[in-house]
């Protein structure tokens, strides 16, 4: 322990971890928002990976590792002191990532300073006594966080939030969609058209098919917006904050003739990648929707709206900390903004389909119908069972809702909301 921290093995790795940590817990940033500043230092892809590996499960599993700290504790330790979060670094690599308990201590320690790094020794070496006693152990699933699994037992019921923990403790499946229905030699679950769900071994890349663009991956429910317009012929579609570009390599395949507008040049950067990838075509427009303005209405619009994101929360496992009631109410009013202006863009007899990857409602069912209480030339396009994925179905209202408990026997999907709505004539 007396080697120089910046000789330690694998100690930048957790450095890198902390601070993703920090940025999430402290400056409510998402993983994605803190990775480029925490992980700046790590030349290695690999090192990057495993400081976000890292940091996503003690925030998947934050109130197991705190449970346990607690008990080897006579004082509490504040939520976000140093030593706090150095213990749960350490306690999630030997936990959930299999890591060697002398490789976790050792890269732990050099976290703190003083005091407290007597204190971290003492307490991880206390946990792991209790762990190897039966005393202490992880629960089967991770616990939601209380603000958020108060909130979804309040609008769906105790069986989703459960649900709900269930899916957040096994890694999500890969859904690809491809070009056709042709899958070439790759092997899984088809759940739709042009559709196909695996759990590869190799990473995405590695794939048949891949560098050929015959697919791109693409969650089962993020499929279905882009899936309820049918075919193009031809047709003009606006895919609206359309990066990375999953809906409109759907739309283009489709036959439609897609205008993919998205305010982020650094997205729409992965986005002409996928497209130059898939030899699929669209016009691209980097813009803000609240100033750009089409030329004229178009056949179709899709609004795949800002959300709290609530509903991606199996990959991204940081939103559940990050997001709270005023987060969500704060996007909700982005929402309303982004419909009312984009309605007129839709040409009379056309189709409008707004869609969040959200679980709350105020994103949502509430969201779509305050919009037809202020636009009475707009009504609900009612969804039917046989556009819908095999094991979806539509909501009484018309719409598309998918939960933690749906498809749940065959590895979940992500949670969406979904309305497609038409434009009277």
């Amino acid at each position: 322990m007396n080697e120089p921290n910046n000789k330690i093995p694998g100690l930048a790795t957790r450095q890198s971890a902390i601070r993703l940590l920090d940025a999430v817990c402290r400056r409510g940033e998402t993983l994605d928002q803190a990775m480029p500043a925490a992980t700046g230092k790590l030349s290695n892809p690999s090192d990057k990976s495993l400081a976000h590996n890292i940091a996503a499960n003690v925030l998947r599993w934050m109130s197991a590792l705190d449970a346990m700290i607690d008990s080897a504790t006579r004082n509490r330790l504040a939520d976000d002191a140093k030593a706090r979060m150095a213990l749960r670094i350490a306690l999630a690599q030997v936990l959930i990532l299999d890591t060697p308990q002398h490789a976790a201590i050792s890269t732990a320690l050099p976290l703190v300073h003083g005091g407290p790094r007597r204190l971290v020794h003492g307490v991880f070496s206390t946990v792991m006594r209790g762990i190897e006693s039966g005393k202490l152990k992880l629960p089967e699933y991770p616990e939601i966080p209380g603000e958020t699994l108060d909130r979804w037992t309040s609008n769906w019921g105790e069986d989703v939030a459960n649900a709900a923990s269930e899916a957040w403790s096994t890694p999500a499946p890969l859904d690809l969609s491809f070009q056709s229905d042709d899958v070439g030699s790759l092997e899984g679950t088809k759940l739709a058209p042009k559709h196909l769900r695996i759990f590869p071994n190799l990473p995405v890349t590695g794939l048949d098919g891949f560098d050929e663009g015959q697919f791109w991956v693409q969650d089962l429910a993020a499929s279905i917006p882009a899936r309820l317009f049918g075919e193009g012929e031809g047709r003009t579609i606006f895919d609206l904050c359309a990066a990375p570009g999953g809906k409109t390599m759907q739309l283009a395949s489709a036959g439609w003739k897609v205008v993919s507008v998205d305010n982020s040049a650094k997205r729409m950067e992965r986005f002409q990648d996928n497209l130059r990838r898939t030899g699929l075509a669209a016009e691209e427009v980097i813009a803000n929707l609240m100033q750009w303005e089409p030329a004229e209405p178009a056949d179709a619009v899709l609004l795949d709206a800002p959300c709290s994101a609530t509903g991606i929360y199996r990959r991204h496992p940081d939103v559940l900390h990050c997001i709270g009631s005023r987060q969500i109410e704060d996007r909700a009013e982005v929402q309303r903004a982004l419909l009312d202006r984009t309605a007129a863009w839709v040409k009379p007899g056309g189709t409008l389909v707004y869609a969040v990857c959200s679980l709350e409602p105020e994103e949502g069912e509430e969201q779509i119908d305050a919009f037809l209480e202020r636009h009475e030339q707009f009504a609900i396009d009612p969804v039917r069972a046989d556009e819908l994925p095999t094991g979806i179905s539509p909501a009484e209202s018309g719409s598309v809702r998918t939960l933690p408990d749906t498809l749940a026997e065959q590895g979940h999907v992500d949670g969406f909301f979904i309305a497609r709505l038409v434009r009277k004539s």
